[in-house]
Formats: C-alpha cells, structure tokens, sequence
C-alpha cells in the first residue's frame, strides 16, 4: 500500500499550554516533547532575549525538524524525557521556571506509514519512537510468551480480548514471523469478536503495544518526581495527556504531591504542623474547546492538567 501524505502536525491547547506556564520573559523552561515545535516556538514568542528554552525528543525525525529553527535561545536534547534530571545536570542548568510534557504520539509518527504505528499502512512494524536504538514491535512479538502478549494487550490497551489476540498470534508465529502492520491488523481482526461501532478491531492493541515498546507509562512515572524537584517555587508544570492510562498517573501525582505527606495515624500533630505540600494544583484539568475539536479531530481526548511549585524543601 503506498505511502499518504503525512499530515501536518496540530499543535494541541497551544495557548492555553503556554499561557498555563506563566513564563517569566528571562525564565528557563523545558519543554519535554519537542514534537514539531508547536509549542516550542509558542514559548520562544513568549520568551525576551535572556529567556531560555530546552527541548526534549527522542525522535530523531523531531530533533533534526527543530535543527531548522535558528535561535539560540533553544537548545534540542536527543533524548526522552526521563532523562531531564541528567541532562539538565549536562547542560549545567538547576532549576527551571517551567516544564510542559505533550505525551503520547504526535500526528507525523501516525502518518509515516514506515514507522508502522498504525494499521491504515501495510509497513515493517517498528512502532519505537526513537528509530535508533531499542527493540522493534516485531522483534518484541516474535519471542514473547502467550502470557506477556496478553499483559501487554490488556494493562496498556484494556483489551478485553487480550488472551484470545495473545493466542492468535502466538499461532500465526508457527507460519513466520509476524513483521508488518497488514500481518498484525489481520490477525487481530479474525480473533477479535466484537468491536466498538467505528472502531477498527486492531486500535487498541496497535496503541497498547505502541506504549510497552516506547515504554511511555514507566517513562511518565519516572519524569514527574524530577519536574518537581527542577521546578523553582512559583515555577510551573503543566502536561498533556491523551489516554486514561496516562492522565490517571498524572492526577494522583500532581493529587498526591499537592497534600501534605502521609505520616503515622496515631502521630499527634495538628493540621498546621503537617508539612506543607510540594505542589498547588492550579485550576481544573483543561479540554479542547468545540472549536479546536471541529479543527483537529485528534484532540477530542486531550486533557492538561497544571501544578505550581510550593516553597516546601
């Protein structure tokens, strides 16, 4: 099947994003998924001379797009973005005024139909973000047990077929390996009995093993502890999620680092001598506007969520 034209890359809640940051003009900011530069360029316009911005991508595709923006104020990292507390530790930068995390996977990953993300293209089914380094999906399917398929499918795509897919294509294996998204999407479509009307039966487990191959869960866990620690008082982080896996990890962080820390039942301690909590949640979490949705079908799942750094150690 040939190739489409990928799409052009819409840059989701974009000024409510930034303005989420309140981005001081002379201020360090971090943007963990540089993507197209969306949002990366929103703050750039936002940011005077001495501001600073530092982009994340672990898509070689997304870096060498952000090397076409002459600024000197950016500075691209090739790199996911769990690994923020070592690279900013790199670049001999401490704390920042303000962190954004657009996570899941953006538009040109879905359009390229080489990077074999979805079942609309016959292509190698790669599915990694990071195109040169880490295990392939295909690789990862040709030696996983029934049993790991079928975790896999069902914690991260809540298919509820998840065993009776595991099965299928534990079988199609015995034939050869099952190496392209035309393979994959048919096997998926004869084991899967049942479907949500509109719903091509393969969506949830291209999605579910698009976030184990990427690791996208364990990376968000990981990097969220560190924003706050970076995070100045006053400084912000605002993140986009466009899964419920993904915004339920978000919530009860951003909850559970907004109260004061549990301590022993019995301990005799009045509320104002608990200690203060590290972050203050600011606002509800925020949805695309009719408008933008009529604009960008894809961002009717999108959701950000936004905390504030406390003065508490």
């Amino acid at each position: 099947m040939p190739a489409e034209v990928p799409n052009a890359h819409v840059t989701v809640l974009l000024a409510e994003a930034v303005d989420a940051l309140v981005p001081r003009t002379d201020g360090v900011y971090v943007d963990g998924t540089f993507g197209r530069g969306g949002h990366s360029r929103a703050l750039l316009a936002r940011l005077g001379p001495a501001g600073r911005l530092i982009a994340f991508d672990r898509d070689p595709a997304a870096i060498a797009a952000g090397r076409t923006i002459e600024d000197g104020r950016l500075t691209l990292v090739h790199a996911p973005f769990s690994a923020l507390d070592e690279e900013l530790e790199r670049l001999g930068v401490g704390q920042v005024d303000g962190v954004l995390l657009d996570l899941g996977v953006s538009s040109p990953q879905i359009d390229d139909g080489a990077r074999g993300m979805s079942f609309r293209f016959d292509a190698p089914l790669d599915m990694r973000m990071d195109t040169s380094r880490g295990q392939t999906a295909a690789q990862w399917l040709a030696t996983a047990s029934v049993g790991e398929i079928t975790e896999v499918l069902r914690d991260y795509g809540e298919e509820r077929f998840a065993h009776a897919i595991a099965k299928a294509i534990a079988a199609a294996r015995a034939g050869g390996a099952v190496a392209t998204t035309g393979q994959l999407a048919a096997i998926v479509e004869k084991a899967v009995r049942t479907r949500e009307p509109g719903q091509h039966p393969a969506t949830r487990s291209f999605q579910a093993l698009r976030i184990f191959v990427n690791q996208e869960l364990e990376e968000l866990t990981r990097v969220l502890p560190v924003c706050v620690d970076r995070l100045r008082p006053g400084g912000r982080l605002a993140v986009i999620s466009f899964h419920s896996l993904e915004d339920r990890i978000v919530k009860r962080f951003m909850r559970d680092a907004s109260r004061p820390p549990a301590l022993p039942a019995r301990l005799p301690l009045r509320a104002a001598e608990l200690p203060p909590p590290r972050l203050r949640l600011v606002g509800k979490a925020l949805r695309p506007g009719a408008d933008e949705v009529a604009a960008n079908p894809r961002s009717r799942s999108a959701v950000m969520r936004v905390a504030e750094r406390t003065e508490a150690a």
